[in-house]
């Protein structure tokens, strides 16, 4: 079956439609997996329903329709099924990130009014387990916190739902909240009919079918992963995999064989780091250019990492550096970095099919997605995937939604083959005390082929000239600091060099501690929260003010002052 015909013969139906046409033509028919003590527990669509019928009886008992029930847990087959037993209650769900903080999750919770909180794995048991003793609670698979009920004891319970409800299309199904890059999130709404246009119109494109597998990982709060896996894969039948625990991840990924595999640039960065381990840089680039000895490493390297049946490749979420996207080239694997966000349900750029992937590009628009640059060099979408608005918020609302168009606050251009590129954050951009306008996403750029960092972040606002923030890559660590500094320095001097003198680079600060969000650097998607950074490093920044080169975090004030005496004396 061809995607168009795979496009015709779901277009215009709801999830719940497909879910009712699969319970009754395909019941023992495997839809999810999840590893458990290392095997798969396998769940049919006849379980699927059943389960989340039964749930859904919990819910009708308990509230009302149209009542915000809220989910916080690491990806597994429970988290789907409760999502399911939501939908076909006729609440809305409200997704909640594994790795968010107390006072966020708490934030979200009141904000939507939710009813109850189902319960899972989490990064932060002491944070998850402050916030459900705020409301009733119910805890899912590889949930380690004290809850008021137990999801199998209400399953176990509960009559089945026995209705099988279709909602009108304008009706409100979820509200998923940003990640608060710069303050409180907000609640996006989106109703039935983003879902009915957004994922037949992928399908056409791209779809996958019932032989292909997906191993689910990501947050499934975050829309792009809800999209691509959950309602992708009930459209198209595709068999969902999820894995036991992340100390298992790489095995459980081994054993799934994915034939699309979604990821954020941290975990690309990451699996480059433990293949540079193996096999040094400088050897990979002789096996790749000795015949025969090339094609191993490149069968080699997709084998280990469990993508050897990878039909495509896909990174999104924040910007991933050309460099390491050639690098994967180089392996045999094409990444196609993608471009959406919450706000369009990820309806946004992709590459086409019968399209390669262009670094530095994110392809081009979907069927049906209009795009444009603004007069100032905004990015600007408009489709039928356009959420609500933000919950209680119709003033902000009004602030991104103008003239039917959904204002990103992204950057960008759009060369002549069509291809979008993105330049960064209209509001990431900084003056330095010189009057001269920076924007660091770009000269991040410059440093994304280097092995010895893991993370960094160009700030400078009002200094006389850029700095950087860095931590450093699992090798780096093993490495002695002397070494590191004087390769780092070796790597700023090149870097500066092919800058404007406005943009070069004066200082790089190594940080001693990882950014994570569950200290709060990062967002629950891994995007970098650049003012906390800032805040969080400003007096190192004043200690330092008069030092070029590579500074490393002070562990104290005391440490600090030696420090900077050396590095002068040095200077």
């Amino acid at each position: 079956m061809t995607p168009e015909e795979r496009y015709e013969k779901v277009k215009g139906l709801q999830p719940l439609e497909l879910l009712y046409k699969r319970e009754a033509e395909e019941p023992e028919t495997v839809f999810l997996r999840q590893m458990q003590q290392r095997q798969w527990r396998e769940y049919t669509w006849r379980e699927v329903m059943d389960r989340a019928r039964r749930v859904a009886g919990y819910l009708r008992n308990q509230f009302e329709p149209g009542d915000r029930i809220a989910l916080h847990a690491k990806n597994c087959a429970d988290w789907i099924i409760v999502d399911v037993g939501i939908m076909l209650a006729g609440m809305v769900s409200v997704p909640l990130y594994p790795g968010q903080s107390a006072s966020s999750m708490s934030y979200v919770l009141q904000h939507s009014e939710s009813k109850v909180l189902f319960c899972g794995a989490t990064d932060n048991n002491t944070a998850l387990q402050e916030v459900a003793d705020s409301l009733p609670s119910v805890a899912i698979q590889r949930c380690e916190i004290r809850c008021d009920q137990e999801l199998e004891a209400i399953i176990n319970s509960s009559e089945r739902y026995a209705e099988s409800p279709v909602f009108d299309e304008d009706d409100l199904f979820t509200i998923m909240y940003t990640s608060g890059t710069t303050g409180n999130p907000k609640g996006v709404m989106h109703t039935w009919s983003s879902v009915i246009f957004v994922v037949p119109n992928m399908i056409r494109g791209y779809g996958f079918n019932d032989s292909d597998r997906v191993l689910s990982y990501l947050p499934l709060a975050h829309a792009a992963e809800r999209i691509l896996v959950e309602f992708h894969c009930l459209y198209s039948g595709t068999p969902v995999h999820f894995p036991e625990s992340l100390d298992t991840f790489l095995e459980d990924l081994q054993r799934t064989r994915p034939t699309m595999f979604f990821s954020v640039p941290r975990l690309w960065t990451k699996f480059k780091e433990g293949i540079d381990e193996k096999i040094p840089p400088a050897l990979q680039n002789v096996l790749l250019r000795i015949p025969g000895l090339n094609s191993w490493l490149k069968n080699k390297v997709r084998a280990g990492l469990g993508l050897d049946e990878a039909r495509m490749l896909v990174t999104g979420a924040s910007p991933i550096s050309i460099e390491l996207l050639r690098w994967y080239e180089r392996m045999g694997m094409q990444i196609a970095d993608g471009y959406g966000m919450t706000e369009n349900f990820i309806y946004g750029c992709f590459v086409l099919p019968g399209e390669d992937p262009v670094p530095g590009t994110v392809g081009k628009t979907y069927h049906g997605c209009e795009l444009k640059i603004s007069e100032e060099g905004e990015i600007l979408f408009k489709s039928g995937s356009l959420m609500k608005g933000y919950y209680l918020e119709p003033e902000k609302t009004a602030e991104v939604i103008r003239d039917g168009y959904y204002h990103t606050g992204d950057s960008g251009f759009i060369d002549q083959d069509g291809l979008l590129h993105i330049t960064g954050r209209i509001s990431e951009t900084f003056k330095t005390s010189k009057g001269k306008f920076i924007q660091p996403s770009r000269l991040e750029g410059y440093f994304g082929n280097e092995t010895l960092l893991a993370q960094l972040c160009v700030l400078g606002h009002g200094m006389d000239q850029p700095v950087m923030l860095a931590t450093l890559s699992e090798s780096a660590e093993k490495m002695p600091r002397v070494e590191v500094s004087e390769q780092l320095q070796r790597v700023l001097e090149t870097v500066n060099e092919r800058l404007p003198h406005h943009e070069r680079i004066k200082t790089i600060f190594v940080c001693r501690e990882e950014w994570t969000p569950l200290n709060e650097f990062l967002t629950p998607t891994l995007k970098i929260k650049r003012k906390v950074l800032e805040s969080h490093y400003q007096l190192l920044f004043k200690q330092f003010a008069d030092i070029q080169g590579v500074v490393w975090e002070p562990r104290d004030s005391d440490s600090a002052q030696k420090e900077v005496a050396d590095l002068q004396a040095v200077n």
